[in-house]
């Protein structure tokens, strides 16, 4: 199964290399002289220690360090993230990276980007209370469907080392593989950990099934019964749930009674706030048509 995987890695690669050698930043001006280990402990208190911490350890942009500090602060307070581990995560992920050159300077705006194709990259207040209602820990295997810019999968990265993620835009998935590859290259290893393909991430990932964690970034009207089939007892899927541009996100709990039936139960991480997500949409042969709302 792994060489498998490894061969449609390679194709999309291939294809991906080109394009993204000129959309992505350059995020670390210097080689990375501290590489990433789930012991990494850059300095959290302090916004000049930190920024002066990333700057030598990962050689990053301090601009954008200090837009990365200010805005966890704000998620912080807004409690969009309260464990420790994902505001680490948070932290050493350049989420500069992973939006287009046009909105790049607006990577750490408290708003959804544009990312073509008529997507968006969520905005990071979203993606910190998603990760942290997740409870992912490391060792857990976690399925993401809708990689997107890669974002969220590269947070998902700094908690665990067991990422798959699904895409059904092809190009988008190219392009978005293409930089995790590069920033691979560029010494960011912890990327290493993320396995993707282009899919309809409805049915799941069978061959890698089941999964501990399952976060799906697009809406749906229902709990997609493959996904719920594929998560292991007492595993944690999050999921946009809803008509069109009405969802509430929903953290699912799958319980196994004594004997042996399936127990759902089911929160709302915003408590009945309406959030929008791009809608879940299907296949029909190698073609996008339509979606998976009932």
């Amino acid at each position: 199964m792994e060489n498998q995987h490894l061969k449609r890695r390679s194709l999309l690669t291939g294809v991906a290399a080109v394009a993204a050698a000129t959309a992505l930043p350059r995020v670390a001006r210097a080689a990375i002289a501290t590489p990433f280990s789930f012991d990494l402990e850059p300095p959290l208190v302090d916004r000049a220690e930190f920024v002066e911490w990333m700057a030598k350890n990962r050689g990053e942009d301090r601009a954008f360090l200090e837009q990365r500090y200010d805005r966890l602060q704000a998620m912080v307070e807004r409690n969009d993230v309260w464990d420790d581990a994902v505001k680490r995560a948070f932290m050493l992920t350049p989420r500069e990276a992973f939006v287009q050159k046009i909105n790049r300077s607006h990577s750490y705006d408290h708003n959804f980007l544009d990312i073509g194709y008529g997507v968006t990259i969520s905005g990071p207040h979203l993606v910190g209370r998603m990760t942290n209602s997740l409870d992912l820990k490391l060792g857990d295997k976690v399925l993401e469907i809708g990689t997107g810019s890669g974002y969220q999968s590269a947070v998902l990265a700094h908690l665990t080392d067991k990422v798959w993620s699904i895409e059904i835009i092809k190009p988008l998935a190219e392009r978005t593989r293409g930089t995790y590859d590069q920033l691979i290259a560029a010494g960011y290893d912890e990327f290493k950990a993320i396995q993707t393909k282009s899919d309809d991430g409805y049915y799941g990932w069978e061959e890698f099934a089941p999964f501990d964690k399952i976060i799906v970034t697009c809406g749906i009207d229902h709990v997609p019964p493959p996904l719920l089939k594929q998560l292991t007892p007492n595993g944690v899927m999050l999921v946009p749930v809803g008509p069109p541009g009405a969802q509430r996100v929903l953290k699912i709990v799958k319980g196994i009674e004594a004997d042996g039936s399936t127990r759902i139960a089911r929160t709302d991480i915003y408590n009945g706030r309406i959030v929008p997500f791009v809608p879940f949409r299907k296949l029909d042969g190698d073609r996008i048509s339509g979606t998976h709302n009932g």
